[in-house]
């Protein structure tokens, strides 16, 4: 994928994962960087998603964003923080960039181990000599943890702008951000504070509407960094910028730990848009109905008990549910050929459809099933 003007990346191995795997990623922009961040709501929250919420605080551009996969540099006290804080100066340094502020740090991987900065100190010199403007493959296989593909998106404006989208995430995923990294790269020229208030809402309606198994991580963060090098029509940006978020937002999704099916829950008929999108994430993040989708089992009782749980307004006499364009529900139990809409359900791909028959609200969420190979994968993490 084309990347967006004036800016270059970098993916090698510095040795912080024993697979020998892709495992430090540099992203530089060849001037300041306009950007807007959205992070965990966790309270355990990395130094790195401290310190770069500190950096959004202040209201200031940046240049470099260098991150890490294998290793969450979590819960090390003050000795991680310190170590977070050398990552960016080494950063800074072989960037040969005026101030440590300038770069932006993440990590991921695994939570209480402190990180071994004598491969951070090899490793970061060689992926500054590595970086380059054509090829954003490595940078993407650099942040994967247990992820089984790498996850890019993009969109091309009609001025020419461009959106490069580029994600993390499959397990510990669900709303209000979870293990998942997304940073999306932009020459299209959107005033900072304009950018910002964007992305909450951009945020608000993918990455947040998505759930493999309701754990929400430390260390997650959407970022979007713009070299401002290309005018644009702020609502066609507004349009593309939302569509590479959703589609990678997706992508996560599909590729929970364990998956083999990625679902779509669509909610229309609620009071309101944030009704529909509780009610969809409800339904998406319900382990009785993943595990059901996964033994592709017809069992519209379960969507709708998910949907009641929310406390969300609906009109339960009217309420219709749909499994694979198949009526499985419509105020009351109703025939249906169960052996039908099971085949149907075997699939990549499963859509559920709840109408709530009390408005004009519509929302989705995605997820996927819950199988035993999700167990297995986790069990056996840091064995």
């Amino acid at each position: 994928m084309t990347l967006p003007d004036a800016f270059r990346l970098a993916g090698i191995a510095a040795g912080l994962k024993r697979s020998g795997r892709l495992d430090l990623g540099l992203v530089l922009g060849d001037e300041p960087l306009t950007w807007a961040m959205v992070s965990t709501e966790n309270l355990v929250k990395a130094p790195c998603v401290h310190r770069n919420r500190s950096r959004l605080a202040s209201g200031e551009s940046v240049r470099a964003l260098v991150v890490n996969s294998g290793n969450a540099n979590c819960a090390n006290g003050d000795g991680g923080a310190w170590d977070n804080e050398d990552f960016a100066g080494l950063t800074a340094s072989a960037l040969h960039l005026p101030r440590v502020q300038d770069v932006l740090t993440a990590s991921t991987g695994v939570i209480g181990k402190r990180m071994p900065m004598d491969l951070v100190r090899a490793g970061v010199p060689k992926a500054v000599e590595a970086l380059q403007g054509d090829d954003a493959e490595p940078f993407a296989h650099a942040i994967l943890t247990t992820d089984l593909v790498t996850k890019m998106a993009s969109a091309t404006l009609a001025s020419g702008a461009r959106i490069l989208g580029i994600a993390k995430g499959s397990g510990m995923i669900h709303p209000n951000m979870a293990t998942m990294f997304t940073f999306v790269l932009t020459d299209a020229a959107v005033p900072q504070d304009a950018l910002r208030a964007l992305w909450r809402g951009v945020t608000d309606r993918t990455f947040n509407q998505i759930t493999v198994d309701g754990d929400t991580s430390t260390n997650d963060m959407a970022i979007v960094l713009s070299s401002g090098t290309r005018r644009v029509d702020e609502g066609q940006f507004a349009t593309a910028l939302e569509e590479v978020a959703a589609d990678l937002a997706k992508q996560i999704a599909r590729d929970g730990e364990g998956a083999t099916t990625l679902i779509t829950v669509r909610v229309s008929g609620a009071r309101s848009d944030d009704d529909a999108r509780r009610a969809a994430r409800a339904v998406a993040g319900s382990s009785l109905v993943k595990s059901a989708v996964h033994g592709r089992d017809p069992n519209w009782g379960r969507i709708l008990s998910a949907v009641g749980s929310t406390g969300v307004i609906a009109d339960f006499g009217a309420v219709a549910i749909r499994l694979q364009g198949h009526v499985v529900f419509e105020g009351e139990s109703r025939a249906f050929d169960e052996a039908t809409v099971s085949q149907a359900m075997r699939s990549e791909d499963v859509v559920i459809e709840v109408d709530l028959a009390a408005g004009e609200g519509t929302g989705h969420a995605w997820g996927c099933d819950l199988s035993a190979e999700y167990v297995r994968i986790n069990a056996e993490y840091r064995t």
